[in-house]
């Protein structure tokens, strides 16, 4: 059975939720990711968003993220509550606190939320967050033991992080319940800063780059991809929200 293919939020960041339904219907994806901006999200957003998914038929594979930050709200409460009304079936969860006990307590409240909706909570590692690599993303969901735990592999962050397939092969495949690709350069940054630019604009379609696509595609098979091209190249040669999105199906569709 293919796997199904969605176009990650990321693609479009500029993107109204609802809107981001509408584009990956026009250009032909099966399903898309959701982010919420806690700050503009209301409940006609979520009503705006649930509708044009019922008209359209896409699927809401993630909405993100949940990020707790010191001193700062996460807005963990009213995404559940939104994904739960969209029908979403993961959701994203990273953090920017350094405190691991607090991330395990935060996670494991997030998943109890999400529980009855049905709905995953998934534990994702950026090398550029305190939350850097996937022995810590394992760890936090194996001491919050929830049934709708599981960790996100992104696999631009696999590779800059030092991840090893040898240790992903030593996991459990049930805690991945679908994985993010991109391509991009094979050689590792080596700032903070080029880090950064790397994960928000130096990515690449698959098969334009270095990293290993297709190991990483066989080490977790079957489930959903999330492709997370985040790329300004990409945004800049193609204005047309549609186009973008049309143009970079063509590179996923052979990993389906």
């Amino acid at each position: 059975m293919p796997r199904l293919l969605s176009l990650a939020a990321g693609v479009h960041p500029t993107l109204a939720p609802e809107r981001m339904v509408e584009v990956a219907a026009a250009a032909g994806w099966p399903a898309c990711g959701i982010w919420f901006d806690g700050a503009k999200w209301t409940d006609a957003t979520t009503r705006e968003v649930r509708k044009r998914l019922d008209d359209t038929g896409i699927i809401a594979l993630d909405i993100e993220p949940i990020i707790p930050a010191d001193g700062a709200d996460d807005h963990a409460e009213r995404l559940v509550a939104a994904a739960a009304e969209i029908g979403a079936r993961n959701i994203l969860f990273t953090s920017r606190v350094k405190d691991q006990a607090f991330n395990t307590k935060r996670y494991g409240e997030c998943c109890d939320m999400a529980a009855p909706h049905g709905i995953r909570v998934v534990c994702e590692f950026l090398p550029i967050f305190p939350l850097n690599t996937l022995a810590m993303a394992t760890q936090i969901v194996a001491d919050a033991a929830r049934p709708n735990g599981g960790v996100l592999i992104d696999n631009l962050h696999f590779s800059r992080s030092g991840a090893t397939f040898e240790q992903l092969s030593g996991l459990d495949r049930s805690l991945f319940p679908y994985i993010q690709i991109a391509d991009a350069p094979a050689a590792v940054p080596t700032t903070f800063e080029a880090l950064l630019d790397d994960a928000v604009n130096g990515r690449l379609c698959p098969g334009e780059g270095g990293l290993p696509i297709a190991e990483m595609c066989a080490a977790i098979p079957d489930v959903p991809i999330s492709f997370e091209v985040r790329s300004k190249t990409l945004r800049e040669g193609f204005s047309d929200d549609v186009e973008r999105a049309r143009h970079l199906l063509k590179f996923c569709l052979s990993l389906a």
